[in-house]
């Protein structure tokens, strides 16, 4: 379904997302919902996965 390379940004991806979050709110329900939300937006386009990352990216804590 899915190549190494997508995988590995894929794994980023999901990664980016669970440290933007607070520690409080990195539940396992938390955890494999933003799974699922990523592999659905993945499934949906490439230009969603885009606009998902570019959010990720956004909120994400720097340095």
């Amino acid at each position: 379904m899915f190549d190494p390379e997508e995988l590995s940004v894929l794994g980023r991806l999901y990664d980016s997302a669970i440290t933007a979050l607070p520690p409080s709110m990195r539940s396992p329900e938390n955890r494999t919902a933003i799974a699922k939300l990523i592999l659905e937006r993945t499934a949906a386009g490439e230009a969603q996965l885009a606009s998902l990352t570019n959010l990720l990216i956004t909120i994400s804590p720097q340095g």
